[in-house]
């Protein structure tokens, strides 16, 4: 660094010295055409160019060298350094102190210049500092988040996996032993037909039970990998409430159902075995958040022309309008933080989820709003769909039904 200095210090005398013996050169070359004004102004151009282009101090020597050279070769007597006219020497000490302090100005101004520089792009080395700190600190977060859902989601796949396992695990074991010898002088103790029952339909729900968690993986990573293929047939919305309701029989067999469909609702074009799973999944949901003995309101009308609006309403605590919109996605569980493990329903949370990727890929729109009394109310709707919609699903044309209105009414 030192060395560019004094190199660039040395090119500053050089230009200094060079600029004032060029510019002299080329006035000498007028003659007598050219006044003392003129050279004063031209010599006055070279400090302030060496200022700004140098500094101060080769501005300086080029002021120093100005007036020698203006005093030497411009000012009468010409060829000796003495001045014969008092104006002259007035012209000649003007010249000095403008050329000194235009040089000095210039070169003030250059260092301005500089530091500003040197400034931006100080801020620009602390802007992209602190960007760097803003992305590693976003990193960390974005790292901690996903440890805390990895560790979410092995929480409850083992939970939702261990417990019907132990379940089995039990049975099994208590069916084994009973099987197993036991010694002369012990008192067998034998299970009965009903209590060999008990033990098998522990067996079967929690087999079932295991089979509808792997199915829910496997129904919500079809959905997410958009691989999701809807039959669509024409049905009614009544009979997808039945089967919905007959499949969680089991689940609110200690809540109040109640089911109010709209009279002279249209038939829709939908898939009506994935349009029953999210009425289950809205059941199962509204069944798990609520008490015994609550009520489950289910509600079928017609929405705008195009659609059909369908909406489950349970009395249980509620979501928080905050967390309406993150209960669907996956793996997420509306919970109050004074909630206790021993209190948290089981699942994983992939229920909604589910839900919503089936009424999308209907064309539909699911969400939340609070209840009548308490609790939530989830709503989504189905369009209804149309004859082109039935062509393109396969239920018009030579391989479905002779007619629309054949297919609706299930003949043909």
């Amino acid at each position: 660094m030192a060395t560019w200095t004094l190199k660039r210090s040395t090119a500053g005398y050089l230009a200094a010295v060079a600029g004032i013996a060029a510019a002299t050169l080329l006035l000498k070359l007028f003659g007598p055409h050219i006044n003392s004004t003129t050279v004063a102004l031209a010599m006055l151009l070279v400090v302030l160019f060496v200022a700004t282009a140098w500094g101060a101090r080769p501005a300086i020597l080029s002021a120093v060298l100005g007036v020698l050279c203006f005093n030497f070769f411009f000012l009468p007597p010409l060829g000796t350094l003495t001045i014969a006219s008092p104006d002259n020497w007035v012209a000649l000490v003007a010249f000095l102190i403008t050329a000194v302090v235009a040089g000095q100005l210039s070169a003030y101004a250059r260092r301005r210049a500089e530091i500003a520089a040197a400034g931006r792009r100080e801020i620009e080395r602390l802007y992209k500092e602190l960007q760097d700190a803003f992305e590693r600190a976003s990193h960390a977060e974005a790292l901690r988040e996903s440890e805390r859902l990895k560790s979410a989601l092995l929480d409850a796949v083992t939970h939702d996996l261990r417990t019907p396992l132990t379940s089995i695990k039990a049975s099994v074991t208590t069916l084994l032993d009973e099987l197993k010898p036991l010694p002369r002088d012990s008192t067998p103790l034998r299970l009965n037909d009903e209590g060999r029952r008990e033990m098998l339909e522990v067996i079967n729900e929690e087999c079932d039970r295991l089979d509808r968690f792997i199915e829910g993986l496997v129904e919500l990573a079809r959905i997410e990998a958009g691989e999701l293929r809807l039959g669509r047939r024409w049905g009614t919305i009544e009979e997808m409430i039945e089967a919905a309701l007959a499949r969680a029989k089991q689940l609110t067999a200690k809540h109040r159902i109640e089911v109010e469909i709209e009279r002279d609702l249209p038939v829709v074009l939908v898939d009506a075995r994935a349009v029953s799973e999210v009425i289950y999944l809205a059941v199962d949901n509204a069944a798990k958040y609520s008490a015994s003995g609550s009520r489950i309101h289910i509600a079928a009308r017609r929405g705008d022309a195009d659609t059909i609006q369908l909406s489950i309403e349970d009395e249980g605590p509620g979501i928080p309008i905050e967390l309406r919109d993150r209960v669907f996605d996956k793996f997420f569980r509306a919970v109050r933080e004074s909630d206790t493990s021993r209190n948290l329903p089981s699942g994983m949370g992939m229920g909604l989820s589910i839900a919503r990727g089936i009424v999308e890929a209907h064309g539909g729109r699911i969400w939340i709003e609070s209840g009548a009394n308490k609790g939530s109310r989830l709503l989504f709707t189905l369009p209804i769909g149309d004859e082109e919609e039935a062509i393109a699903s396969g239920c018009g044309g030579p391989a479905g039904p002779s007619s629309i209105e054949d297919a609706k009414l299930g003949v043909g």
